[in-house]
């Protein structure tokens, strides 16, 4: 296992924002007019990266904070789309090489952007490359491997994304937050406690896949049943170990959604909002169209916007990918 994973300091975290500045955008807080009548939505369009996801600010602060020349090898990592696309995105603009390590189930969308951005793609067994991902890197795979969860300085690119939702929405009263490895959520709050400490984060799964739901009840770390269906990037067995007093000290709450409402949230983006948001980014905002919370004033992270024109046909005609119903 690897090392315990802590909060990082507010300072770590405006020092990404001020090294990002020339990667990513400040992505807009959009009102999400179609919330039930005693909610106040708003969604933070992470879609919009230049990669389609929050993934460019973990890893390009992780990768910017290291000297080039060890760089010079190349960089992989293990992921279903979105921090493989981020680590080949920087690493053509560092001029190195990029692996991507994915799971033979991996979606098609992503991996066409993949092979796009010249990254040589690796098909693993879904154990293999949880393997992967649990030790940090693969004996197989030269180069650096690049980790979007569980760096310091990939917690402080993530952390960003919550000192933009402040600046931009100073009186919110909760971010809800899908939730995958953990950075995401973790990275947000270490800014949200420093700067806000009363604003609460909510972490959102979904029902047929909720390890940091099921670590919660058990109050450890333990497998669970786990069925994303068309949902790719959260919803594993379980959460990394090295993650759990991070998002025990984090997290306030969790919110579990179905599949079905995640197609609904999917479906409502981008009838009401021209919003593409791929399964993962509309997690939250799911949770916040339909979950049951405290708060009125809230946002959700729309994390990502990698979704295949196949499945988002099958969702705007009202079905939900995969299902036979």
């Amino acid at each position: 296992m690897l090392d315990e994973i802590r909060s990082v300091p507010l300072c770590d975290i405006r020092s990404a924002q001020a090294r990002l500045d020339a990667v990513v955008i400040r992505s807009p807080l959009l009102h999400c007019d179609a919330g039930p009548p005693d909610k106040d939505i708003f969604l933070k369009l992470e879609n919009l990266q230049p990669t389609g996801s929050f993934k460019v600010r973990p890893i390009g602060n992780a990768l910017l904070t290291r000297p080039l020349a060890s760089l010079a090898a190349g960089l992989y990592t293990a992921s279903s789309g979105n921090s493989a696309l981020a680590v080949a995105w920087m690493a053509r603009r560092l001029g190195v090489p990029a692996t991507a390590l994915v799971p033979d189930d991996a979606p098609e969308a992503k991996l066409r952007r993949l092979r796009s951005l010249g990254a040589r793609i690796v098909e693993l067994s879904f154990d293999e490359w949880w393997h992967a991902i649990e030790t940090g890197g693969h004996p197989q795979q030269p180069g650096l491997y690049v980790d979007a969860v569980r760096d310091p300085a990939a917690l402080a690119g993530d952390g960003t994304i919550g000192l933009e939702i402040l600046e931009q929405a100073p009186l919110l009263e909760a971010i809800l937050v899908p939730f995958g490895g953990g950075g995401l959520a973790c990275g947000i709050a270490c800014a949200v406690r420093a700067l806000k400490p009363q604003m609460k984060i909510i972490a959102c799964e979904l029902a047929s896949a909720q390890p940091l739901a099921t670590a919660r009840r058990a109050g450890a770390v333990v497998a669970a049943p786990c069925e994303a269906g068309f949902v790719s990037g959260v919803g594993y067995a379980s959460i990394l170990p090295e993650m759990w007093r991070l998002a025990g000290e984090s997290i306030d709450a969790t919110i579990t959604v179905s599949l079905a409402q995640v197609a609904s949230a999917i479906r409502i983006m981008a009838q009401e909002n021209q919003v593409i948001a791929e399964g993962a980014g509309a997690v939250s905002v799911a949770a916040a169209l339909f979950g049951q919370y405290p708060q009125r004033r809230v946002c959700a992270v729309v994390s990502g916007g990698n979704l295949g024109a196949g499945m988002l046909s099958t969702i705007l005609a009202g079905a939900v990918p995969g299902s036979s119903h």
